[in-house]
């Protein structure tokens, strides 16, 4: 899948074919298109062969907002989608032992769902697909397998050094993940809060049917959630976080006692867990780029920021940045200033920033808030989840940035 083109400079490089990466690669086809835009890729695997699927009960799943939905709808993504996806149309927010409940429902705001639930595999399938059509079609030059070996700002943009070959763009946009040797290369740091937690994800199956519910349950050692999952049986993905020095003794206990420990911190709002799939754990942190823009430099996705998922909205502000990155390239073009100029980048950051900030302060502050088992923030925020539960307006705003709107 190696580009045969022989100019090797280009407008916009995208390096990473990840979901972010491969979603801003397609919301850039109309540019491509209407705006003659030369775009490139790199990828580290090779595109062109099928991936392993993943069994249905481990696979591992993603909340996307529904303003993240109408997105991948504007793409004419998610015609591909739907049909695989599992509409999230109630949010019951609990905390243990106490009396706060609050549940956020799609019937309120007159909305089909809060969100869906899609398997990741399934979502990467789906862009992969329309990533080989746009190099079938030449409306992008794709380098896979290949590896970015060094970044050298120069003139005008990058000189990118490929394991085979050298290339440039005008500007280059590092999706390349959480932990990208590439800024590290560029002396780009970053701003860290370890939380000395884990998050332990698995697939649950329940004695009975979901109804579409996911459940956002704050157990004393830290949140629990439910997403609810498309499938024969029914079953939700569970992303429970846990404190480092209980995360080896959960994450090895035999199928039965984990079931058992996890039921008696959740309870029964769900039913019954009746069995679990493959489970996964990774270390929870938040971290956030010190530079997201550079001449001729983008910083998108988890190599930006990296936020707790309690509230899973990490996905979905990237998918935000992603969109408004796509226009800020396409207004450059029809200005005639080059996709690469740091003060047309600077309002792209600017335009994010507050979204960016919020989201993030809002993940971290609820980790805080309901970490604490002291009497006083256990009855405040139990009164707040009974407030927001009864005052429609401040429950509907709530919802609505939730929904990413």
């Amino acid at each position: 899948m190696n580009s045969s083109a022989d100019k090797m400079d280009f407008d916009v490089l995208v390096i990473g074919a990840g979901l972010v990466g491969a979603s801003l690669v397609c919301a850039l086809e109309n540019v491509v298109i209407r705006q003659g835009l030369r775009l490139a890729m790199v990828e580290t695997h090779d595109l062109s062969q099928p991936r392993d699927t993943p069994p249905g009960f481990d696979a591992r799943a993603s909340a996307l907002s529904l303003g993240t939905c109408c997105i991948y709808q504007q793409l004419g993504l998610w015609p591909d989608l739907v049909d695989q996806a599992r509409a999230i149309t109630t949010v019951h927010v609990s905390d243990q032992g106490s009396f706060g409940v609050s549940r956020l429902q799609a019937c309120a705001e007159g909305v089909p769902a809060l969100g869906y639930v899609v398997k990741n595999h399934l979502l990467g399938d789906v862009l992969l697909q329309r990533l080989r059509g746009f190099r079938k079609q030449g409306q992008v030059s794709m380098f896979s397998p290949d590896v970015v070996e060094r970044l050298s700002p120069v003139p005008g943009g990058m000189k990118v050094q490929l394991k085979h070959s050298e290339i440039s763009a005008s500007l280059v946009i590092l999706a390349d993940g959480g932990r990208s040797g590439l800024m590290h290369q560029l002396g780009i740091g970053l701003q860290q809060r370890d939380y000395h937690q884990q998050g332990i994800i698995a697939n649950i199956a329940l004695d009975r049917p979901h109804n579409g519910t996911a459940w956002e349950r704050f157990a004393g050692k830290g949140p629990m959630a439910l997403l609810p999952l498309m499938g024969d049986q029914p079953c939700v993905g569970l992303v429970w976080t846990v404190a480092d020095e209980e995360a080896d003794s959960l994450y090895s206990l035999a199928d039965d006692d984990f079931l058992a420990i996890l039921q008696q911190r959740f309870g029964y709002r769900a039913g019954r867990f009746i069995a679990v799939g493959k489970r996964d754990r990774y270390p929870l942190t938040m971290r956030i780029a010190k530079e997201q823009v550079r001449p001729g430099l983008v910083i998108l996705g988890n190599a930006a920021h990296a936020i707790h998922p309690v509230a899973g909205q990490g996905y979905n502000l990237s998918i935000r940045d992603t969109v408004a990155l796509a226009d800020n390239i396409s207004d450059s073009l029809a200005r005639k200033i080059p996709v690469g100029d740091l003060g047309r980048l600077q309002e792209y950051w600017q335009q994010q920033l507050s979204d960016q900030s919020l989201t993030s302060r809002f993940c971290d502050g609820l980790v805080r808030l309901f970490s604490r088992t002291d009497t006083a923030s256990v009855l405040s925020r139990n009164l707040g989840l009974v407030a927001l539960d009864y005052c429609y307006p401040v429950k509907s705003t709530f919802t609505r940035k939730a929904m990413g709107f």
